[in-house]
């Protein structure tokens, strides 16, 4: 996969300005801000590059106020980072093609995995299967 580069410019032209914070700086949304993440199946792809990340049937409730999933639909598009701000070691998770800052993932989600990817979900565009509905931003 080719990788996406921009200026910082280019980003924030591109980009509203919580998307920009949260893709671009690694800022983290407000928990439950999503309560109408959509729940019609589909495809959740990077807001900055286009590129599907996730499946709507990997989707489940964690109850933690982000939008959750065990499993990435292309595993090749989700890359991973050691993260150790805040004097805590996580593991973040970006999109492989352009950089942008998703989320993080744990190891406390349901089977298959066993894993949580827990985003910010102004970083996804939702793109339903209908193809009568218009993708949106999640």
């Amino acid at each position: 996969m080719e990788k996406i580069r921009k200026s910082d410019a280019e980003w924030r032209a591109q980009l509203d300005d919580l998307a920009y914070r949260v893709t671009r700086k690694h800022a983290t949304e407000r928990a439950f801000s999503h309560d109408d993440f959509p729940n019609t199946p589909g495809k959740f792809n990077c807001v900055c590059c286009g590129v599907e990340l996730f499946s709507s049937d990997a989707r489940f409730d964690s109850g933690t106020g982000w939008p959750s999933f065990f499993r990435p639909a292309r595993p090749e598009n989700v890359g991973e980072s050691e993260d150790r701000k805040f004097f805590m070691r996580r593991t973040e998770v970006h999109c492989a093609r352009c950089d942008a800052h998703l989320g993080h993932v744990f190891p406390d989600g349901p089977q298959p995995t066993g894993l949580r990817y827990c985003l910010n979900g102004v970083a996804l565009t939702f793109v339903p299967d209908d193809p009568g509905q218009e993708p949106v931003n999640a």
